[in-house]
């Protein structure tokens, strides 16, 4: 049989680079690459010959320099190599800084809901401030792009990021639960939020908002099915892991035939899974707390907010009228029945304002009886009080990363507090 001959792999023969190449013939290692001092090209073989073939064919003039001389000029060439690295490094890293701080600014912008076109008022703000502070980093701030269409691409990526990594841990999970929520936005539009808790078997837990999808139809149950069936298979999430579906009451959400709920336990049966039906602990503490309705304090407050601020005229002058006064706030607060928190601020509002309503209302030859009624005042401050602290409840179920065992606790927490102030009362 015939010889086959390979060619030989200079690659593989295990060269290295001779410290003494560098006062010889001014050459350097850079990154595993045997580069020239003085020209900065690169010979592709740790061989001497080749070194030196370059050293005697481009610089040979240097062959004059000796000693301390040779030694100094080497000094000087590495100096000027590494002031260019410098130079390429510094402008990288200013570069990367620009494109970090642009994500920086598209996250805030999307996550307060503002206009994209923020991004350049934005922008310009901090060129001023930048003008009067530290002028000498004024090209650095300026790279920073914050245009409307870069804005919008950001977010478009940072969103895709988001996505891979929640589907790259998704494939992890032992288990996961879903929480559904619908609601109507401005526009008439059904919006239903649906959020993902799952955990790995390192007891790893990732809590995130899985998918916010449109309903410009029915929200019948089936609906919300099909919304919820599309969010969970484009995360390609198993069924059968799923453990548990948290809802509100809504009859769309809870039928036991059609219902959400009903509808996803019996798909996760049909995977051959088993998930139970939650209700969400702080709709209930919301429905709960609507039982103090107070009707005798809460109609007068509203039917005078609603005096105050439902005529354009009527509400400037009692603008005015307290800036004129100097009261402790420019104004009274709407209550929205589906933003239940706003009762407790509405209602502190006007507690605190309520001298200045009174003289108000004198000169509109609408007098509030109750507000020199102490009984009533009374009832009014107990009001106060209590949804205060049903506010403070609220907002302690919410957040990210919250444990059964830890909303319980503020559960009997608040009830323990309800026990000691009906001692006190």
């Amino acid at each position: 049989m015939a010889t086959v001959n390979k060619r030989r792999k200079v690659d593989s023969e295990g060269r290295r680079f001779q410290d003494r190449w560098k006062v010889e013939y001014f050459f350097t290692e850079i990154r595993n690459h045997c580069v020239c001092l003085i020209c900065q090209e690169t010979v592709a073989v740790y061989k001497e010959f080749n070194v030196k073939r370059h050293y005697q064919s481009r610089h040979s003039t240097y062959d004059k320099l000796t000693g301390h001389d040779r030694s100094e000029k080497l000094k000087q060439l590495e100096a000027v190599l590494m002031s260019q690295q410098k130079f390429f490094i510094r402008a990288r890293e200013s570069n990367e800084n620009a494109t970090r701080a642009s994500y920086e600014v598209a996250t805030l912008i999307a996550k307060n809901c503002k206009s994209f076109a923020e991004g350049d008022f934005i922008k310009e703000c901090v060129m001023k401030m930048v003008e009067n502070i530290c002028p000498e980093k004024k090209q650095e701030f300026a790279n920073i792009c914050l245009a409307r269409n870069t804005v919008a691409r950001r977010i478009e990526e940072i969103s895709s990021d988001i996505k891979r990594q929640l589907t790259s841990k998704g494939v992890d999970f032992d288990f996961f639960s879903i929480a559904c929520d619908e609601s109507t936005d401005l526009s008439d539009t059904a919006q239903l939020l649906i959020f993902m808790r799952g955990v790995d078997d390192e007891m790893n837990v990732t809590e995130e908002l899985l998918d916010l999808q449109s309903l410009t139809d029915q929200t019948r149950g089936k609906d919300l099915f099909v919304s919820v069936s599309s969010a969970i298979d484009d995360m390609k999430l198993p069924w059968n892991k799923i453990t548990g579906i948290i809802t509100d009451g809504a009859p769309a959400m809870v039928g036991e035939r059609s219902g959400l709920s009903t509808l996803i336990c019996n798909k996760v049966i049909e995977e051959g899974g088993k998930a139970i039906k939650l209700h969400c602990i702080i709709h209930q503490q919301v429905l709960c707390a609507k039982h103090l309705k107070y009707d005798h304090v809460m109609k007068p407050v509203l039917k005078t907010i609603n005096f105050i601020r439902s005529k354009a005229l009527c509400h400037r002058q009692f603008k005015q009228f307290l800036l004129d006064i100097q009261a402790e706030y420019e104004d009274v607060l709407y209550h929205n029945d589906v933003r239940w928190l706003s009762r407790g601020s509405a209602l502190q509002r006007f507690y605190s304002l309520r001298k200045e309503i009174g003289e108000f209302l004198e000169t509109k030859g609408q007098p509030m009886r109750e507000l020199s009624d102490p009984i009533w005042l009374a009832d009014l401050g107990f009001l106060v009080d209590i949804t205060k602290h049903l506010n403070v409840l609220n907002t302690s179920l919410q957040g990210k990363d919250a444990a059964v065992n830890q909303l319980y606790s503020h559960l009997k927490a608040f009830g323990t507090k309800l026990q000691l102030f009906i001692r006190q009362l």
